[in-house]
């Protein structure tokens, strides 16, 4: 099988959680699929990375972006065929590309970067750093949460993504983002 990172169609409603690290998008998503009883798109990158800070100690490099997006696509693709009526996406490429564009000054494989911008969504939440940032092997820069933040908001904000701003408690944010998906899948 070829090793691609183009998004399969899908009849289903796809949302994103979107935004910069240790801000609750993993707890959100597993939440939503929770309450819908759908699957959910981890994020392929935390495992991947993990794997390569316990074995080499080093983080993220511009080599390992592809094997990511690749990664990240393969589990969207495979997890969208099993949905009924909803997908719910830790992240997508999108947000690689922010991440790829902050940390390597604004370098982004253009395979990534146009994949990035071709893939369709419904619904991006973006998710403020309103809520306690939490260390762990490979979140770094919680002290760039601000710069990152507005780097997330302004890609949606370039590329005319529809988005919802998730703010609050967790409480807060999961109300906000199920009145969110009830509307979305009243329209679907």
């Amino acid at each position: 099988m070829e090793e691609t990172i183009e998004q399969q169609a899908s009849d289903c409603l796809k949302v994103v959680l979107f935004g910069p690290e240790s801000t609750g998008k993993t707890t959100l998503s597993q939440q939503l699929a929770a309450h819908y009883q759908t699957p959910w798109v981890p994020e392929f990158a935390r495992d991947y990375l993990q794997e390569k800070w316990d074995r080499e100690q080093k983080s993220c490099e511009p080599k390992d972006l592809m094997p990511i997006a690749v990664g990240q696509m393969a589990l969207e693709n495979k997890l969208a065929q099993q949905a009924d009526k909803i997908l719910i996406c830790d992240t997508d490429l999108l947000e690689t590309k922010v991440y790829s564009e902050t940390y390597y000054d604004g370098f982004c494989p253009e395979p990534i970067a146009k994949a990035a911008l071709s893939h369709q969504y419904d619904l991006y939440f973006l998710t403020d750093i309103d809520v306690p940032w939490e260390a762990d092997d490979l979140r770094d820069r919680p002290l760039l949460r601000h710069a990152m933040f507005e780097a997330f908001k302004a890609t949606l904000d370039r590329y005319q993504k529809p988005y919802i701003l998730l703010t609050g408690s967790k409480e807060a944010r999961f109300e906000t983002a199920v009145k969110a998906i009830e509307a979305l899948m009243d329209k679907f």
